[in-house]
């Protein structure tokens, strides 16, 4: 049985499928209890590969893409967050032969599991179909991602005018040496074109929810945090003007940012709200409190609508705002900030290239300065960067251990996330030259990426850095897993009181003695309980 309906100006078709059959030219696959759009010649699948294994997110980087594509190509979404079996969805739609582009979202780590084995199985069943990745890990590593043979363009950095214009010149059989952001193989040279400056974020067209809906609930993507029962994923701003040295997002917005007003944020999110019932917010953006302006303007907008949310920050620039502001950003429902302590040592941050005034006692002060006001601080630090001597890495990341316990001693609540320093491709910066020094070498094949070592590269676990001895990764390995055990973070939801209280009291010998080794048992009750690992899954 094959029903068609109109809707919003749209085709849809409600079509029965029998076991076996061949999919209709013009058909709907079933995702969830969704109905799928009729399709046609150059249609765009756009592919969020699977980052989390039990918790979702909006996929905003993917439907800024939908976006700018938004009533000039039809388009269709998979998530694979939100699918059982990826790739069988995949190739259900690409079976209609509607399609001609495949735009894939790619961030380092689990994204990359499922975003290199389908490329190849689309390239291998549908070679005249342009692949096009884009995302952080894309920006970054886009020697490798085109040498691959299996993806033909890259988008480096935002999308919202390459991706589309991009598409336009395939489309119509023109050149695209001139589209900026983009990056492709002529011949045997990779060729990367000119950057464009940050557009206006206001002036963007605004997310397709709706549309999104359709593939999948929205309400299911609003997930419980510790934030709020229905979370908001949501990115206000792109960028940051900073330039520190190990970080991924230096090399794609090179020191730039630009932010949505804050009566945009506040436009979109009470429409969520409104709508699907949102209660709390996450902004993923790289640093949310670049403006002291706009966060104040933006926390008396949603003051009234009783939402919590959480963003980042930076220590020496959030130090600047007045009392009167963090009081006002606290009482409007920010719970909790995380900041790039990155290290006490002063010595080492500015070998990050940390940028700003940010010093290890200012870090300390900072920590103690939001107990007033009830904000949480969630601290970062990295641990691990090169040094001449083995002796001196070890001897910095004592200093830092021993620095974290100083700024638990401060503000207890303070959240610590514990990192080691894992390269990023920032050309020219000390730190990426002084790694290379040493030996480090980025994989040469894209599958290299993907096997369980650079993996946990991706997640800051197991740097493979030639200066980190097994035993210099233990040590920060093991007082992370005491640090979590003697204070139980307050972002897991599901450990209960008692679990709390039992882990607490088996770390407190090993961490009032700095008994770090052989954590065992603290390991098997994470085990056991599921104790979130924040650096992993995040809220």
């Amino acid at each position: 049985m094959n029903t068609v309906e109109a809707v919003d100006g749209l085709l849809y078709a409600v079509y029965f499928q029998l076991p076996g059959q061949p999919l209709p030219r013009c058909s709907v696959l079933k995702t969830g209890a969704n109905l799928l759009p009729c399709i046609h010649m150059s249609s765009i699948l756009l592919f969020n590969p699977r980052s989390a294994v039990a918790k979702y997110r909006v996929p905003n980087s993917i439907l800024n893409i939908a976006a700018s594509i938004e009533g000039k190509y039809p388009w269709v979404i998979v998530d694979g967050n939100r699918e059982e079996d990826s790739l069988y969805s995949i190739m259900r739609y690409l079976e209609s032969g509607s399609f001609s582009y495949v735009g894939i979202t790619v961030m380092p780590g689990p994204q990359l599991k499922q975003a290199i084995p389908i490329s190849k199985a689309i390239r291998d069943a549908y070679p005249g179909i342009k692949i096009i990745w884009g995302g952080y890990f894309a920006s970054n590593q886009y020697k490798t991602v085109l040498e691959s043979g299996y993806v033909d363009f890259v988008v480096n950095g935002p999308g919202d005018h390459c991706f589309p214009r991009l598409i336009d010149a395939l489309e119509n059989n023109q050149p695209y040496e001139l589209i900026k952001n983009l990056v492709y193989r002529s011949g045997e040279q990779v060729i990367k074109n000119q950057k464009e400056d940050l557009i206006d974020q206001d002036e963007l067209p605004p997310l397709p929810y709706d549309k999104l809906d359709r593939f999948y609930s929205m309400e299911k993507y609003l997930g419980k945090t510790y934030l709020g029962n229905k979370t908001l994923a949501y990115h206000s701003s792109i960028g940051c003007p900073f330039t520190c040295s190990f970080c991924a997002v230096v090399p794609i917005y090179e020191a730039r940012w630009k932010g949505k007003s804050a009566q945009h944020i506040y436009n979109d999110v009470k429409y969520i709200k409104d709508k699907w019932g949102a209660d709390a917010i996450e902004f993923h953006d790289n640093n949310f409190f670049v403006s002291e302006k706009r966060a104040v303007e933006f926390a008396e907008l949603i003051m009234p609508e009783n939402m919590t949310w959480w963003g980042m920050a930076r220590i020496d620039t959030m130090s600047k705002f007045s009392d009167a502001s963090l009081e006002l950003i606290r009482k409007a429902g920010c719970k909790i900030i995380f900041f790039g302590a990155e290290s006490g040592n002063d010595a080492v941050l500015k070998q990050m290239d940390k940028g700003g005034t940010q010093t290890g006692k200012q870090i300390a002060a900072f920590a103690a300065r939001l107990k007033k006001f009830d904000i949480i601080p969630e601290y970062s630090f990295v641990l691990g960067t090169p040094a001449a001597t083995l002796k001196e890495v070890e001897a910095q990341i004592d200093f830092d251990i021993n620095f974290i316990k100083k700024i638990k001693a401060i503000n207890p609540k303070t959240e610590i996330v514990v990192y080691t320093y894992s390269p990023v491709p920032t050309e020219g910066s000390e730190l990426f030259n002084q790694a290379k020094q040493k030996g480090f070498h980025f994989p040469e094949k894209l599958e290299d990426w993907i096997s369980p070592a650079w993996e946990n590269f991706d997640l800051r676990k197991n740097p493979l850095t030639p200066w980190l001895t097994p035993a210099m990764i233990d040590k920060i390995r093991n007082f992370e897993t005491v640090l979590n055990g003697y204070y139980p973070t307050v972002t897991d939801i599901k450990l209960t009181s008692f679990k709390r209280k039992a882990i607490h009291l088996l770390a407190g010998i090993r961490y009032k003695i700095n008994l770090h080794q052989y954590p065992y048992e603290i390991k098997l009750l994470q085990r056991i309980w599921k104790y979130r690992q924040p650096e992993i899954q995040g809220f």
